[in-house]
């Protein structure tokens, strides 16, 4: 919704393409021809039409902003020149822009953005930027800003240079630092009011270049699609010479070519480089193929994270079915559709619920199947930690192969990486590549649950061959029951689907959301509030996360918005169940072996997976011979710790390491005999107070109404606990996101109280602040940040939990209540009380 399709009509409009602007709440813009967007008023199906002005024919393609239709948005991107990220004045930077830039960037396509709305925007376009430039990186410019040449002029040496010399920046800097995406220049206005729309045109057309192409015939399939006909269309870039009617593209004969602008078109005998078109008469081609001197696409970033069983009605023959819904899988590759004959059910992979009403809306329309969609379906994936070595042996009478691979963990979001570490001298490069190739090409299963295994590299260290009976199977099969035995032998770890987040929610309910995401599993940064909302950014579950746009809109009476964006793959919340409830058994999986076939007495036999290293013919890449352990003559190790600390002295000198250091129980006094000199250590307790409220339920229950009063009450509860243990303690509140915050510094009933600057969050005062402490003082860090629990270690400091605080805090409390049950009556006479009784004693 934030104004592509209008923004696109102005275009048309202001360029003379069209008479009349059209309007997406009517229904009758040329971009949204389809009637499932005229009847939702989004864009669902990526459309075309072209443009002059100021002597440059632009071809524009409208794309799908919501995040369900990525997939039609990368393929879109794979053929464009330059992109227009358009940005809502009401709402500013999404969640979902960022899906967007990334996908830019992964294409390497130049941006261009467009702040639309601006007659309702709530954020001037200074601030629009700077959120641009913290949200996405450097580079955004308000390119209508007075101050625009100093700041383009910093992004790059040369235009620094020419800037100084002439007091300007021109355009032929502009044009390639655009191109070299290290600028992003920002215009604004109104699509529904045509404002800044021909300046924007101008801005297109000065700062645009066309790209170089070759003579030889390129190009590359960025959709398929069918018209209202039925007719099969494909639709291309011209990459590099040109494509004329009755030519041919993989051996099918183009029978038109087609210039669309929406859902109309006119024919031509001849596309050239640079132009889209799409063109009938093939039948085998697909998005991302490579024409010509083009090659394929690698496999796209974004896809399905469920997946659906589509249920039909009765009388329908799920086979016939498959078929004839194969080819929306032909014109969205995303959604992977699949049929298994066993069950007879037909499953499809999709992004979300919009694009399940889509899919349903499609089927019935085009094939008159009122289905259904249920049993909706995680895709899970499955990786491993820590380095093992996998070994697969392929050896029925007259074949043999084996092969050794290492199979590594890498962090989130890798993917699969191959490497070749063998040796020529081991075996042939054509049985080398030969393995590399069958490695590449299958989809890896893991052994927990049997899903599709990512984030891991394989590396090829070793293999065998035999001059008579390795055929290229062979190595196909050692191969594959390599990476099982491996991934067998690893630590296998369960990944989900995880969401980017960006909820934005009144300020009242900023204590209800923080809960509600802690709940859900999210991992987000501290809320940051203007007084009157609370935006909240972090990453979570996609299966707890999916339905909370709901429960924001009624808590916050509509005035909440939960924005989401696959982020991609991390650890499962609840991998036990998951791996339970699928019920998966590797060892049973006739289809994936784990283990290997060896040869004996003229035949073959099956080895299981953890007996194949028995029988394997090669040396292990990684064992290493085990040192030899020296016999030693055992003692009694029960020393006391006096003599732990004279034998930590004796070797290392005095206090050589706050480790080392024995720790003292509190208020302990000297025992008899020891130094006079001995000084017990003192005691400090350092708090990361946000971290503690959202911890302790009483007080998240009350930092949902209000977090000042459960501020209020941590502080007078640590103030009487530091009192009564003697503890010095440091409270230390983030005042990160505070606007215009020096900080403060006090001391408040016996503790010390520090509220953060602007930009210093709690954990890193914490870690300044251990830094500092000397070596004499026996410190608890109490956070939940991992980095800061780590620099206390190094520090010396020894770290605690919220959880473990609240028990010392409540068994100090139930100690004084003892205390004060034990204490004479008069000990609690009021203040009156006590001083009539001194005036008797005095007088008497």
């Amino acid at each position: 919704d934030a104004g592509k399709t209008t923004l696109a009509e102005a275009m048309l409009y202001v360029s003379g393409r069209i008479r009349k602007q059209g309007s997406v709440d009517d229904g009758n813009t040329v971009m949204d021809s389809h009637a499932i967007e005229k009847e939702r008023g989004i864009t669902i199906f990526a459309s075309s039409a072209q443009l002059e002005h100021g002597g440059t024919l632009f071809t524009l393609l409208d794309t799908p902003g919501h995040v369900d239709f990525s997939p039609e948005t990368e393929r879109i991107l794979s053929a464009t020149d330059y992109a227009v990220l358009v940005i809502s004045g009401t709402d500013g930077v999404q969640a979902h822009t960022r899906t967007l830039f990334d996908l830019a960037a992964h294409y390497s396509v130049p941006l261009f953005v467009f702040v639309t709305k601006m007659d309702y925007a709530r954020m001037d376009i200074g601030d629009i930027v700077r959120e641009l430039n913290s949200s996405l990186g450097e580079g955004f410019a308000d390119m209508l800003s007075p101050g625009r040449d100093e700041e383009i002029s910093m992004l790059d040496e040369d235009t620094l240079e020419t800037y100084l010399e002439t007091g300007s920046v021109p355009d032929d800097h502009i044009r390639r630092l655009v191109r070299q995406r290290k600028l992003f220049p920002v215009f604004s206005g109104s699509g529904t009011k045509l404002t800044g729309i021909g300046e924007f045109l101008d801005v297109l057309d000065r700062y645009t270049v066309e790209r170089d192409f070759n003579d030889a015939f390129g190009a590359r399939v960025f959709k398929i699609s069918r018209d209202s006909q039925g007719v099969r269309l494909t639709h291309i870039r011209v990459t590099g010479g040109s494509l004329r009617v009755k030519d041919s593209i993989g051996n099918e004969k183009i029978n038109q070519i087609r210039i669309y602008s929406g859902a109309r078109y006119t024919l031509c005998d001849e596309a050239f480089a640079g132009d889209l078109v799409a063109v009938t008469g093939p039948v085998l081609t697909y998005a991302g193929q490579g024409l010509g001197t083009e090659r394929d696409l690698d496999p796209p970033v974004t896809g399905g994270v469920m997946n659906y069983r589509i249920a039909l009605p009765g009388g329908e023959d799920p086979a016939v079915v498959y078929q004839k819904l194969s080819v929306l899988s032909e014109e969205d590759p995303s959604l992977n559709m699949t049929f298994d004959a066993s069950t007879r059910q037909i499953r499809v992979d999709l992004m979300g619920e919009v694009q399940t009403e889509i899919i349903r809306r499609l089927i019935l329309d085009r094939f008159g199947i009122d289905c259904t969609m249920d049993m909706g379906k995680v895709l899970y994936r499955e990786t491993i930690s820590g380095k093992v070595e996998g070994v697969g042996h392929y050896e029925p009478l007259r074949h043999y192969a084996e092969v050794h691979l290492i199979l590594e963990g890498l962090p989130r979001g890798s993917g699969l990486v191959f490497e070749n570490d063998c040796s020529l001298e081991v075996l042939d490069r054509n049985w080398q590549s030969q393995i590399m190739s069958c490695l590449r090409a299958k989809t890896h299963r893991g052994v927990l649950t049997g899903s599709p295994v990512t984030d891991m590299k394989i590396t090829l260290v070793s293999g065998r061959s035999h001059p008579k009976h390795t055929e290229g199977g062979d190595f196909r099969q050692a191969s594959f029951r390599a990476v099982r035995q491996g991934l067998m032998k690893a630590e296998s770890i369960l990944l989900e689907p995880w969401y980017e987040l960006r909820l934005t929610v009144p300020s009242e309910n900023t204590g209800r959301a923080v809960n509600d995401l802690r709940q859900l599993g999210a991992v987000f940064s501290s809320p940051e509030d203007d007084g009157s909302f609370s935006v909240i950014t972090g990453r979570a579950p996609a299966t707890l996360i999916g339905d909370y746009a709901r429960t924001v809109a009624s808590y916050t009476s509509g005035r909440g918005r939960l924005s989401l964006r696959v982020w991609g793959y991390d650890t499962c919340h609840d991998a036990d169940k998951v791996i339970q409830d699928e019920g998966y058994d590797p060892i049973t999986d006739l289809g994936e072996p784990t283990g290997s076939v060896f040869c004996a007495h003229g035949g073959g036999f099956d080895v299981s997976w953890d007996r194949v290293e028995e029988y394997m013919h090669l040396e292990s890449s990684l064992r290493t011979p085990k040192p030899a352990v020296p016999e030693v003559k055992r003692r009694n190790l029960d020393i006391s710790e006096k003599e732990l600390q004279e034998i930590m002295e004796r070797e290392f000198g005095k206090d050589v390491h706050p480790y080392y250091r024995v720790r003292h129980t509190l208020n302990e006094e000297p025992a008899k005999g020891r130094s006079e000199e001995y000084v017990p250590v003192k005691r400090r307790y350092i708090i990361d107070g946000y971290n503690v409220i959202f911890s302790w339920e009483e007080l998240r229950e009350l930092a949902e109404s209000d977090i000042a009063a459960a501020r209020e009450k941590l502080i007078h509860i640590m103030s009487n606990f530091s009192a009564f243990t003697s503890t010095e303690t440091v409270l230390v509140f983030d005042g990160y996101r505070v606007k215009g915050s020096s900080g403060e510094k006090s001391d408040y009933q016996g503790i010390h109280l520090v509220y953060t600057m602007e930009n210093e969050t709690a954990d890193a005062y914490i870690q300044k602040l251990l830094r500092d402490i000397g070596k004499n003082e026996l410190v608890y860090v109490i956070t939940g940040d991992g980095l800061v629990q780590l620099s206390a270690m190094h520090s010396g400091a020894l770290r605690r939990s919220s959880r473990d605080l609240l028990m010392e805090v409540e068994e100090a409390g139930e100690r004084l209540g003892e205390i004060l049950e034990r204490q004479p009556k008069e000990s609690f006479l009021v203040d009156d009380q006590i001083k009539d009784k001194h005036k008797h004693e005095k007088d008497s």
